[in-house]
């Protein structure tokens, strides 16, 4: 059985590094990606990305790419994403709008 090339290797999971689906349209969707990255720069793959909404609800999780990239599909608004990785946990607040909105979150050891 083979698994198509848009899911990660052994979960369900979309591949967070793949191009955005032709079909997304920026204008009306909100998009939260970015790259989960340790205080050293490198990038940190399977980090558990989690989507958190404004009262602090988990909303979503994903697993970060071997090159630390993440997305999520949400709708407008103040988002917590928190980063739990073996190099270390991170969060960072975003004010997402309509399109694609850029992020970093950086982890650092405990």
């Amino acid at each position: 059985m083979t698994s198509p090339s848009n899911i990660a290797a052994g979960c369900a999971a979309p591949d967070q590094s793949a191009p955005l689906p032709a079909g997304v349209d920026l204008e009306k969707e909100t998009v939260i990606t970015g790259i989960v990255s340790a205080a050293d720069g490198t990038a940190v793959g399977g980090a558990y990305v989690r989507l958190l909404d404004g009262s602090g609800e988990f909303t979503a999780e994903v697993v970060s790419s071997p090159e630390g990239v993440f997305r999520f599909f949400a709708a407008p608004g103040s988002w917590t994403l928190r980063a739990l990785s073996r190099a270390g946990n991170g969060e960072v607040i975003v004010d997402a709008t309509r399109g694609v909105n850029e992020v970093g979150i950086g982890v650092t050891a405990a």
